[in-house]
């Protein structure tokens, strides 16, 4: 199972076929700087869209060497985006990464029916965790994507962030509904949906993983203190998996563990036919790095 992240870069390299990243909007320090690491790393090649002189101006102020990556001019971020998203539908590219740009303005590119991008399914903005004081890596869904989720919706951002869990070898994925408290209160939906989902995974309608809930954060993390409230569950204190209740819990959460942990992350929309390099635009090219590092595993 991967516990690190530095492991994903070691999986990418064992693969010969590399992929092609189209960056919409790349006119961006952080974001070419992760463009000018992944390529040192041989990680992926790239094509740049967006304001040519600009993306020029920033790798020479920041000493960038991208002399071997493909730049296409744009006019502006609209023409930047289509050009990225028209450039994985035919197949020059493999997936598509947010550069300078909002995720409204790539998404909704992305999920036009013309460009044949969509699944029909959920997406989710899946994020994965590596924290210094938890021994393994934690899957965060969903930050960034679903406003507040319905039943359906969680059981696909629940299948979503299990098929992640596959392929960081994780085969039996433990996944805690999370909630403000560990017992079923019919006056709080969230807790009532978390129980449906622990009976549908008991009964074989969610399947690849053990789901529980709900839990409060610290019952699903901590053994310490799953035990100290009296909880007898595989999920309890040992998650693999933290479903949020909502968009606004999941965006605190993120962000707290970013900036009050220090935790290294890594990103990626996944639910479509490809998934979609998306980070928010103040998170550092480190993070950005590491979201096209997962992007192209999961791709």
């Amino acid at each position: 199972m991967i516990k690190k992240i530095d492991q994903i870069f070691e999986m990418i390299r064992k693969y010969k076929d590399k992929k092609v990243v189209s960056v919409a909007a790349a006119e961006d320090s952080e974001v070419l700087k992760a463009v000018h690491q992944a390529i040192e790393l041989e990680l992926c090649d790239f094509i740049l869209f967006g304001n040519k002189d600009k993306i020029l101006q920033i790798t020479q102020e920041n000493q960038l060497d991208l002399s071997k990556v493909e730049i296409r001019n744009t006019k502006n971020d609209y023409e930047s985006v289509v050009g990225a998203i028209e450039s994985v539908a035919r197949g020059e590219a493999n997936l598509p990464m947010k550069g300078r740009i909002t995720t409204a303005e790539i998404l909704s590119t992305y999920l036009k029916e013309e460009y044949g991008l969509k699944s029909g399914k959920t997406m989710n903005l899946v994020c994965i965790f590596e924290i210094q004081n938890y021994p393994k890596l934690i899957i965060l869904s969903d930050a960034g994507m679903v406003i507040s989720p319905t039943l359906e919706q969680k059981i696909d951002t629940i299948n979503n962030a299990v098929a992640v869990a596959h392929i960081l070898e994780n085969k039996e994925p433990k996944v805690a509904i999370l909630g403000a408290l560990e017992q079923v209160n019919p006056k709080m939906p969230v807790t009532m949906e978390a129980a449906v989902l622990t009976q549908m995974n008991r009964r074989g309608q969610i399947k690849g993983c053990s789901i529980d809930g709900p839990f409060a954060l610290d019952n699903a993390i901590s053994k310490k203190a799953a035990e100290h409230k009296g909880l007898v569950s595989s999920v309890a204190g040992d998650a693999d998996i933290l479903i949020v209740p909502d968009i606004e819990a999941g965006n605190i959460l993120y962000k707290a563990l970013v900036y009050f942990s220090g935790a290294k992350l890594a990103c990626s929309v996944v639910g479509g036919k490809k998934p979609v390099i998306l980070t928010s635009r103040a998170d550092s090219s480190e993070t950005k790095l590491n979201s096209i590092a997962l992007s192209i595993l999961l791709s």
